[in-house]
């Protein structure tokens, strides 16, 4: 009784809330990074696509990437038994949508000793219409594998390649016989491939000297990613947990790119949930590996409209972004949650767990020091604007100038609300469907990044096959007030985005929200989408068929209301 009455107490104030809420082969030549001669891939890893059946179900990801400029997707490879497969579904979806493809052999699976094998991989691909061709080349690449006979692999293949490998300068290989090389390490980094600490502290830019400098003139990959973040437990035999510094640097980096103009750039990754920088949508099919549990409810979507503007620059040879901004939009993100929050007691990371590799802390991420408590903003403006942050009820106010530009805003536990305001009116205005809490979601240090857009886009959630791992090594068990809490925030937040976007006013117009599918929980129910899968599991059964029982009330309500009196604009946020 006291947990139904605490239930109704919500709903009676999201009530309140309600009435006072307002409304085909590409061939590049050249060693020198021409503006006619650049070319963008992104790392897309093969290896959690076995869930795919056909050719269409790469459709999406090919027409995505391309429509953004990427020219090529870095397919990752194992040695599993459904690589051959997925391979020629993704070269078939790509001939067909404007795509090209090369294979990138991940050495953490295969080992420098199969020359003849990875040479028949190459042949075998090397001829079909989507196989990236440079300098009337075919273009391979590796993740690792520096101690790999070059030359034997040539002749393996018996065609010419060309070879720009992930080889490490410092390792004192032999890099005579490539014809270029990618740099991996897109983030800040101890030299150890771990977080900066003092006095050893490597940033990228470091990392490009390190390469142009040892190439001489050959071509170079640089890397561009938005983010690291890793926090697999003993649940799984690849136990790792560590963060790289990220906060700004997705906005920082295509900046430095522009500065460098290098032949090649690579977006690491394009689908490694895993390692949390992922640029592509959570809805993209792909199994679990574990990753789901700090991916759930998180989209990156909007780091992929940062993109476009700069790789159209990025193309073109051009050092401002400015000129390629073609409408208003502003993208943010941060944690969904305080670094210093305690998680000890439920973290999947807190148990012991196979360390060979050296990569696996107890409880919170290696590294996480070095992350801010901010909420990062990036405004894409077509004229000066101003931008009015609301974090938790503290609103910070600035001015934006013409083209991209980014702000850190200090992080305040509660509801996100972002302003666009130029002449005094709104131009854009929102309120993030994930809150920040002081706490932990699922029980879990999650320091991946909840990205979000100004105007709102499509909904972006995780597949079944996507979220089949998530129970497991969970060892959450929430109490009442916490499920409470939880559900307050996300359902108030709903309803804030709902008002905004004018959802709601007749009822005609509630059949609407389904197809948003933005709203969690309760709302979700109402109008037959599914609910986040993060609340679902939040709450045990029993409540959340109590819950939806009165969420139906409470909509019921809301539509009442909104029949007759239409949603008022928000007041624009003040300092």
């Amino acid at each position: 009784m006291v947990r139904k009455a605490s239930i109704m107490i919500i709903i009676s104030t999201l009530v309140m809330v309600t009435w006072s809420l307002p409304g085909r082969g590409t061939n590049a030549h050249s060693d020198q990074g021409e503006a006619s001669d650049r070319l963008v891939f992104a790392h897309f890893m093969i290896g959690i696509t076995s869930d795919r059946s056909s050719a269409s179900d790469y459709d999406d990801d090919m027409k995505r990437a391309s429509s953004l400029g990427i020219d090529a997707f870095a397919l990752n490879i194992g040695v599993d038994p459904y690589t051959d497969q997925q391979l020629q579904f993704a070269y078939a979806s790509a001939s067909q949508n404007g795509m090209n493809l090369f294979l990138s052999f991940d050495f953490n699976w295969w080992h420098t000793g199969q020359v003849q094998e990875i040479g028949q991989k190459i042949a075998q691909y090397a001829s079909l219409p989507a196989q990236l061709m440079v300098d009337n080349k075919i273009f391979v690449s590796t993740f690792a594998g520096d101690d790999l006979n070059v030359a034997d692999l040539r002749a393996s293949v018996g065609k010419p390649i060309f070879f720009a490998p992930n080889f490490h300068p410092s390792y004192g290989t032999n890099l005579s016989a490539v014809d270029g090389l990618l740099n991996w390490m897109a983030w800040p980094n101890n030299g150890q491939n771990k977080a900066p600490t003092p006095g050893q502290n490597i940033s990228v830019a470091d990392g490009d000297h390190e390469y142009i400098s040892a190439l001489g003139g050959k071509a170079y990959v640089a890397p561009v990613s938005p983010w690291f973040f890793t926090h697999f437990g003993p649940e799984v035999s690849y136990s790792k947990n560590w963060v790289f510094p990220s906060d700004l640097l997705w906005y920082d980096r295509w900046n430095e790119i522009l500065t460098l103009g290098p032949r090649f750039i690579e977006i690491v990754t394009w689908n490694d949930y895993g390692e949390s920088h992922y640029i592509g949508p959570l809805q993209s099919q792909h199994t679990d590996d574990g990753a789901s549990k700090w991916v759930n409810d998180m989209p990156h979507d909007g780091w992929l409209d940062i993109s476009k503007p700069f790789i159209t620059a990025f193309k073109a040879g051009a050092s401002s972004v400015a000129s390629y901004i073609k409408s208003d939009q502003l993208v943010y993100w941060y944690r969904p949650a305080p670094r210093n929050v305690n998680c000890d007691s439920t973290d999947t990371c807190m148990v012991p767990a196979n360390n060979d590799s050296g990569n696996y802390f107890l409880g919170r991420p290696n590294g996480w020091e070095s992350m801010e408590d901010s909420v990062f903003v990036v405004s894409l403006l077509t004229v000066p604007a101003s931008v009015h942050v609301n974090s938790g009820g503290t609103v910070y106010a600035y001015d934006a100038p013409i083209g991209v530009s980014a702000q850190a805003i200090p992080m305040h536990v509660g509801i996100q609300s972002f302003s666009v305001s130029r002449n005094g009116q709104d131009i854009l205005s929102g309120t993030s469907l994930k809150p920040i809490i002081d706490g932990c979601v699922c029980g879990l240090y999650n320091f991946n990044a909840y990205v979000g857009t100004l105007p709102t886009e499509f909904s972006d959630p995780l597949q079944p096959d996507g979220l089949s791992s998530f129970r497991q090594g969970l060892r959450f068990q929430p109490r009442a007030a916490q499920r409470e809490a939880v559900v307050v925030m996300e359902l108030v937040a709903a309803t804030s985005v709902l008002a905004e976007r004018g959802q709601g006013t007749t009822l005609g117009s509630a059949s609407s929200a389904a197809n948003l599918d933005i709203v969690p929980l309760g709302l979700a129910v109402v109008f037959n989408t599914e609910p986040p899968f993060q609340l679902r599991h939040l709450l045990e059964f029993e409540e959340f068929l109590y819950l939806e029982k009165m969420t139906r009330i409470w909509v019921f309500v809301f539509l009442l209301v909104s029949m007759d009196i239409a949603p008022q604009r928000p007041a624009p946020l003040r300092e």
